[in-house]
């Protein structure tokens, strides 16, 4: 007998296994249906001896100080700090778009001051940005859309960008300042050894067992518990009764080659020339040195078993609704993470949501009732 059952072994999963199992010393039993821990985080080290991640890149940042004392405690980080750049019309230009972006771009020389005026010259004024497309064209502007955002997007996502929420496109910030970092968070990084590695810890604890290639509907065949977390997909957990949630994939095709580097930083996107988004070089990021180096193509896909990406768009929230309110009916199960909550998370707004609810929630022994009111309250919120 289990007080607990968490399913999925990534970041969600494995810090609620380990804020119950260390903290109320309640027994967890967590799962897979992959044979691996860390979920979409999971890396390994490659033939070459370069640790690569299988299912894509994933830097850490956060401004929050609670989050990042907790993953602490389970890892030290590289202090990597993430550059990427954009390949359009044969040029490289920095990511995000920021003033020597512009300048280069435009072949102009503006300072910090001239940006704004400049910008403001450019950009099309729309009051209520109503999709993605319109967020952007109101920020920067129709040029720079169609080069860095249009067709990126509708590769990424495979759907045109008038048909997505306006959130889609402004995850990526325009800086009126030549500030060439992806992210500006004040903590950022990467798990030295890997993220498998700091999963791997964050689970070792007496009142945690794991079980890896088990689907959750084989488990009340094997144990008994008497709540459960959820962190897959929502949907799937209702046999996706109510109809399908969709979310964009991924396919990965890694190269190894004999070369100290194979492009001058750790992620390059493509916009618009090729079927794949970017290519990552995992060097970089794990500060590894090695006469060989690994990269990896990321082309998009649909994929509902393979999910990455909730796709927001209107036709998506309507559904969500209707699974919250079924969801709402169960009075042991908690629902928690990106694929749980269909939401667009970043890693540390997934272990802030995770302490979040652990808090308020499952630290009091609250009455699980009230469901849908609970996914609103353990959203994402700024304090993290």
């Amino acid at each position: 007998m289990y007080d607990w059952l968490i399913v999925g072994c990534g970041l969600t999963g494995a810090t609620l296994a380990e804020r119950i199992a260390s903290q109320l010393n309640e027994r967890v039993l967590i799962i897979d249906k992959r044979s691996h821990v860390g979920g979409n985080t999971f890396d390994f080290y490659d033939d070459s001896g370069i640790l690569v991640s299988k299912y894509g890149a994933h830097i850490f940042h956060t401004n929050s100080k609670e989050v990042w004392s907790y993953v602490t405690r389970f890892a030290k980080f590289n202090n990597y700090v993430h550059f990427v750049d954009a390949y359009v019309g044969g040029k490289y230009y920095a990511l995000p778009i920021n003033l020597d972006t512009i300048n280069s771009f435009y072949q102009i020389n503006l300072s910090i001051e001239e940006l704004p005026a400049f910008i403001e010259t450019k950009r099309v004024p729309i009051e209520h940005p109503a999709n993605a497309e319109e967020a952007v064209i109101d920020k920067v502007g129709i040029e720079l859309y169609e080069a860095f955002y249009k067709n990126y997007t509708r590769k990424q996502w495979g759907v045109d960008p008038k048909e997505l929420d306006s959130s889609v496109t402004m995850r990526l910030p325009v800086r009126m300042n030549p500030d060439k970092r992806y992210f500006s968070d004040t903590w950022q990084g990467i798990p030295i050894g890997g993220y498998t590695k700091m999963v791997e810890k964050m689970l070792h604890h007496k009142n945690i067992d794991v079980i890896l290639d088990l689907d959750h509907r084989r488990v009340a065949e094997l144990v008994k518990f008497k709540k459960m977390i959820f962190t897959g997909s929502i949907d799937a957990f209702f046999d996706r009764q109510l109809g399908d949630l969709h979310y964009r994939s991924l396919e990965f095709k890694f190269e190894t080659h004999h070369c100290d580097h194979s492009q001058h930083t750790g992620v390059v996107n493509y916009p618009n020339d090729f079927d794949y988004t970017r290519i990552v070089e995992y060097k970089y990021l794990n500060k590894q040195e090695s006469p060989d180096t690994t990269i990896s193509y990321e082309y998009p896909c649909w994929n509902d078993d393979e999910p990455y990406y909730p796709v927001p768009s209107a036709a998506s929230r309507l559904l969500l609704e209707k699974y919250k309110e079924t969801a709402a009916k169960l009075e042991t199960v908690f629902f928690c993470g990106r694929l749980g909550t269909y939401q667009y998370y970043n890693m540390d707004q997934c272990i802030g949501q995770a302490l979040h609810l652990f808090s308020t929630r499952i630290a009091k022994k609250e009455k699980h009732t009230q469901l849908t009111a609970r996914f609103k309250r353990i959203q994402w919120k700024k304090t993290f």
